[in-house]
């Protein structure tokens, strides 16, 4: 099912959200292992969010 990019960014921003509590876990714990694997999700999410042009071109 399409979605339209507003929500499509809500998303987005849900798994930032949890990658931020993972993180906060993965700190507590000093787990390099986990924390190397969620800077690499990090940069793959925000790459979708802030992708140029938009999914989305205005009509």
């Amino acid at each position: 099912m399409l979605m339209n990019e507003k929500e499509y960014n809500g998303y987005l921003f849900d798994q930032l959200s949890l990658i931020e509590d993972i993180e906060r876990v993965a700190n507590k714990t000093n787990d390099q292992e986990v924390l190397e694997l969620l800077a690499i999700k990090r940069k793959q999410i925000e790459r979708k969010l802030y992708q140029a042009p938009p999914l989305v071109t205005e009509k």
